[in-house]
């Protein structure tokens, strides 16, 4: 499905995984670094296309709702969980696209984005996000989404 598009660089810690995760070196079992999540870091992650970069902007318990045509407001699709949230972005990152944040608002611990994006054929996808922050770290995210058919 080409027609899902997504849905800051202060502080960084370390966070153990479980040991029975399964997706990297020995080093990335052991240890994810997560950061602050701002409008910069977003830009820069998303228009390069940094899936890793971005998952590491989420709480563990983190909820991202994507509202579109396929997913209407009654019932949104709902990723739950860094790891979810994480197959989410490698999947959106790894499409032959390009992205570009066009605006980002920060207010306390909401910060809201929009996005512009087209695949090779000339498809045009637009988002915008809005997310609740805590800790520095995105807990919930919504993202609406249009594609042109």
């Amino acid at each position: 499905m080409k027609n899902r598009c997504p849905a800051a660089s202060a502080g960084q810690r370390l966070i153990k995984q479980p040991p029975d995760r399964q997706d990297g070196p020995m080093e990335d079992k052991m240890l994810t670094k997560t950061q602050a999540v701002d409008g910069a870091a977003i830009k820069k992650a998303i228009e390069g296309r940094d899936g890793k970069l971005l998952a590491s902007f989420y709480t563990d318990d983190a909820l991202v709702r994507v509202i579109d045509r396929n997913n209407p407001p009654s019932k949104p699709r709902e990723i739950r969980g860094r790891a979810a949230i994480t197959t989410f972005w490698d999947d959106i990152c790894s499409r032959a696209m390009t992205h570009k944040v066009d605006t980002t608002i920060a207010d306390g611990n909401n910060l809201a984005f929009t996005q512009a994006c087209a695949y090779p054929d000339g498809t045009k996808v637009f988002c915008a996000a809005m997310l609740e922050l805590k800790n520095g770290q995105i807990a919930r995210q919504t993202v609406v989404q249009a594609w042109d058919e």
